[in-house]
C-alpha cells in the first residue's frame, strides 16, 4: 500500500542530501551545453536504476531482526550526517562533451555519468536505509526517485540561480540535521524495540 507520508519524508531527506552533491553540478554543466530534455532523460533513467537497486537492498535488510536493522540504519544515518558535515568541498568535475546533439548521444552521456558517479553514493545508501526503516518499498522508491529527478531538473534548468540564493553550506547542514533526527529515531527503536 502506498503511503504519501513515507514518500514525502523520503523525498525531503533525499532531496536535501542530493542537492549539494556533485551530480547536481554535473547536471548543471550538461544542461548549459545541451538540450535540457535530452540531458534529463538520461539522468532520470540512471537515477531510476539506482533507486531500484537501493530499495531492493533495503528490502533485503527487512528480513533481519527488527532491532538489529534499526541499529544498523541508525548508525548509517549518523555516518551519512558525518559525511555531509565533515567532507571537504568537491571541485566541479570536468564533463566530457558528447560529439553531437543527438538525443542518444546527449542522454547517453547523462545516463553514463550519473550511473557511474552515483553508484554507492550517500543518497543511494540513504534510500536503502529508508527502505529498511519503513518496510514500504513502493513509497520509498517513489519518494526517492521524485527527489532525485527534482534535483536533476533544478540542476539542469536552474541550478546556478538556486545556488546563488541558498548557500550550499546551509543546504548541507539541513540535510545532515534531518539525517541525525532519523538516526535518533532508528536508534531509539533499536533500544526500546
Amino acid at each position: 500500500m502506498f503511503s504519501i507520508a513515507v514518500a514525502a519524508v523520503v523525498f525531503g531527506v533525499v532531496f536535501l542530501a542530493e542537492l549539494p552533491d556533485k551530480t547536481a553540478l554535473a547536471g548543471l554543466l550538461l544542461g548549459t551545453r545541451y538540450r535540457a530534455s535530452y540531458v534529463f532523460a538520461g539522468v532520470a533513467a540512471a537515477f531510476l536504476i539506482h533507486v531500484v537497486l537501493a530499495v531492493a537492498a533495503g528490502s533485503v535488510l527487512t528480513l533481519l531482526p527488527h532491532r538489529l536493522v534499526q541499529a544498523v540504519v541508525g548508525v548509517l544515518f549518523l555516518a551519512g550526517a558525518a559525511v555531509l558535515l565533515f567532507r571537504k568541498g568537491d571541485g566541479e568535475e570536468e564533463v566530457r562533451k558528447p560529439a553531437g546533439q543527438s538525443f542518444w548521444k546527449v542522454s547517453g552521456a547523462g545516463f553514463t555519468m550519473i550511473l557511474v558517479a552515483e553508484f554507492g553514493d550517500l543518497t543511494q545508501i540513504m534510500t536503502a536505509n529508508l527502505a529498511a526503516r519503513y518496510d514500504d518499498p513502493l513509497s520509498v522508491g517513489v519518494g526517492a526517485v521524485l527527489a532525485l529527478w527534482a534535483v536533476a531538473g533544478l540542476g539542469i534548468l536552474g541550478g546556478r540561480a538556486l545556488m546563488r540564493r541558498v548557500p550550499l553550506k546551509l543546504i548541507t547542514r539541513i540535510a545532515a540535521c534531518v539525517m541525525i533526527v532519523l538516526a535518533g529515531f532508528s536508534l531509539y527503536e533499536a533500544i526500546a524495540g
